[in-house]
């Protein structure tokens, strides 16, 4: 059986036609190949990466050059996730894995890049600072171009939820393409936070690109200790320490940890194979969850169809009312 979610299973679901209002009707790929090197976060390895332009329908698509073509490529959707634990590993049958995908995928999906091949020469991304920024440049310099194929998305039909009580993950029908995400954490110096974005009119680069990824002291301290997240530092992560942010610059948004919740959840939803048009709510939800939520969704045919659109569209409901009522039905 087709797997729903994989091209042939969503042939299978079939697809429908939205009206095309605005200009944003095509698929796009990159103009030229770029590159650039950085570490791992967990491994600490020197770490190579390419981004090159790729054919209509092919997606994002990681490729490992360091194996030689051996069974080296893994196309970046939900059914290859393998690992949920710190970040979002990617695999293949083979075994062959890509770890840390989720800023770079997110990196795409903000700028409505559809198509990219991504050679790497190890089994992890580069972290670069703990944000999408670094990315975004590379795209940007590298240029982004229109193809032939009209966009396809993911069209969310009725609510889809995972979790519990004190975390969750929702997806709800929207015009647009929608985010919101609520945290709370005991540190005075994160607390409360909650922020709702909207992906059009180049919100991405302006509300998420920035924002870094952040841990705590003490289970920094502690992954240290087990030889984990080896590249990581106050150079590429926010770090807090009780009520205090470690980082010399500071913070760069007031709400810069709810904005990079945000930002790992655009790439994890991106694992969706298609850009989503619909609204995604996080209640203190992470990886392993929302991975899970896409699950929940491709494995119901009547919660979502593959569509011809016109692009992002926020339209109607407001980012703020949609977050009110997914956190009712969580």
């Amino acid at each position: 059986m087709d797997a729903i979610g994989t091209p042939e299973g969503f042939r299978a679901n079939g697809y429908a036609q939205r009206p095309a209002d605005r200009s944003n009707v095509l698929q796009t790929t990159l103009k030229d190949e770029i590159s650039c090197t950085g570490r791992g976060l967990h491994s600490g390895a020197k770490v190579s990466m390419a981004l090159l332009p790729a054919e209509s329908d092919t997606g994002i698509v990681f490729r490992r050059t360091d194996l030689a073509g051996r069974g080296g490529e893994i196309a970046a959707r939900w059914d290859n996730v393998v690992d949920t634990r710190m970040c979002t590993t990617i695999g293949n049958a083979e075994g062959v894995v890509v770890g840390t995908v989720e800023h770079l995928v997110a990196t795409l999906a903000g700028l409505q890049v559809d198509n990219v091949t991504v050679e790497v020469n190890g089994p992890e991304v580069p972290v670069m600072d703990g944000s999408a920024e670094p990315f975004a440049f590379l795209v940007e310099c590298a240029g982004i171009r229109e193809q032939d194929a009209p966009r396809r998305v993911v069209e969310i039909l009725k609510p889809v939820s995972v979790g519990n009580g004190e975390k969750s993950a929702v997806l709800m029908p929207g015009a647009g393409s929608t985010y919101s995400f609520e945290i709370e954490f005991a540190s005075d110096a994160i607390g409360r936070q909650v922020r709702t974005f909207d992906l059009s009119n180049g919100a991405f680069r302006r509300e998420l690109a920035s924002a870094r990824t952040f841990g705590f002291r003490e289970e920094i301290e502690a992954m240290h200790a087990s030889g984990l997240a080896r590249g990581g530092s106050l150079a590429n992560a926010v770090v807090v320490d009780g009520g205090t942010v470690l980082n010399p610059e500071g913070l760069r948004f007031r709400d810069e940890f709810v904005r990079h919740k945000l930002l790992d959840s655009l790439g994890d939803m991106r694992l969706a194979g298609h850009p989503m048009l619909g609204h995604f709510h996080g209640y203190r939800s992470g990886h392993a969850l929302n991975i899970e939520l896409l699950r929940r969704l491709f494995a119901d045919d009547s919660a979502w169809r593959l569509v011809e659109t016109a692009g992002h569209v926020a339209a109607g409901e407001s980012a703020e009312a949609r977050m009110r009522a997914a956190r009712a039905i969580a």
